[in-house]
């Protein structure tokens, strides 16, 4: 039965962008508490926005969300959908997406909808919301580069599979006397690079924040080779750049990154490998960072968030985003989030710390 005071009684929830560690998690802890405390009806809307733009919908029951605690993936599904960049809705035409999801918010009768996703999802939400429709969102990726919120779900748990994988590869550069370079995920943000890179003892990390030179980060690993230490292990975050790169505009920097061939990882292996002469050996590991069971910690603050989400909607505080600020659980405007993109700051306290151990950063 709903609580007479709550400010909402259905709201639908979905998720949206890449899958990350933690989204079924989020989704337990927003819809057994909003249900168990407040007695609110929780409709799933399968493929993000897409599921909105198509009424693809479901009522759900408690026995939805038994046992998915530690279950990878969403079992709600997700998708890419950009809504606001359907051209129909920019030139004014009917039917576009973002007039499709409202009147299935319409439809379906619903006073708010929570979004579980990064950047793009809570901008959208934030558009959506300014359209009239109330939103709350939720932090999601591995990349931790939503503003606003100290951390997202899913960053931990993708930090302990790349340091993992780095760990390994430890032996092998040691046993063959090799460079190994390691590609993560991060295009505009390094804090997965820059977190995993120092858990795994990487000896060059290099970040988009900080643009690299070729000749600085040879001159380590040979310097290193000299004093007789016969391998070296390089983190490269998928979106780094060199010096020469960073000096572009970003039409050109698209444009010569769109004729590469290779990703960053194999480009930065052949510099090395012409520059010095080192065996160099290449591991992408693409999406294994964001699959599988969320961590322990991860766990615990999707849980947080969600239930923090569940009394938001129970109070009708509609239009923010659910963040972690200094260890608080609070809500942050959609407004301060949309759009923006949190970078690791070049004064931030572990870059420092990870050069006081002696790694290199190639600037």
């Amino acid at each position: 039965m709903v609580n007479k005071q709550s400010k909402t009684k259905r709201f639908g929830i979905l998720t949206s962008g890449g899958d990350c560690p933690g989204l079924n998690a989020t989704i337990r802890g927003v819809a057994r508490a909003a249900m168990d405390k407040y007695g609110m009806e929780v409709v799933g809307i399968r493929n993000g926005y897409r599921g909105l733009i198509e009424n693809d919908t479901q009522l759900l029951s408690r026995d939805d969300f038994g046992g998915i605690l530690t279950r990878g993936g969403t079992i709600l599904g997700t998708s890419r959908e950009k809504p606001f960049k359907d051209k129909d809705w920019l030139s004014g035409e009917k039917n576009s997406a973002p007039e499709l999801i409202m009147r299935t918010y319409e439809k379906l009768k619903l006073d708010c909808i929570v979004v579980l996703g990064g950047n793009g999802t809570n901008t959208t939400g934030y558009f959506l919301a300014k359209e009239g429709l109330n939103v709350i969102g939720l932090p999601k990726t591995i990349d931790n580069d939503i503003v606003e919120t100290d951390v997202t779900f899913g960053f931990h748990t993708a930090v302990g599979v790349a340091t993992d994988a780095i760990d390994r590869l430890h032996s092998t550069a040691h046993s063959h006397n090799r460079v190994m370079i390691i590609e993560v995920m991060g295009h505009k943000a390094g804090w997965l690079g820059l977190f995993a890179g120092t858990a795994g003892g990487g000896d060059v990390i290099l970040l988009p924040e900080i643009p690299y030179d070729i000749n600085s980060i040879s001159k380590h690993l040979v310097d290193r080779a000299n004093a007789g230490k016969n391998f070296s292990i390089v983190v490269v975050a998928e979106g780094a750049l060199s010096k020469e790169e960073a000096k572009l505009d970003k039409k050109e920097f698209k444009k010569q990154r769109e004729k590469s061939s290779v990703s960053i990882g194999y480009r930065v292996a052949k510099e090395i490998e012409e520059a010095t002469g080192l065996e160099s050996r290449v591991t992408v590991l693409g999406y294994l960072q964001r699959g599988g069971i969320p961590c322990a910690y991860d766990r615990v603050l999707s849980t947080m968030f969600g239930t923090y989400a569940a009394e938001m909607l129970f109070k009708g505080d509609y239009g923010k985003m659910v963040a972690m600020r200094n260890n608080v659980v609070e809500g942050v405007p959609l407004e301060l989030v949309a759009g923006k993109i949190k970078p690791v700051p070049l004064d931030s306290q572990l870059v420092f710390a990870a050069r006081q151990v002696g790694t290199c950063f190639g600037d």
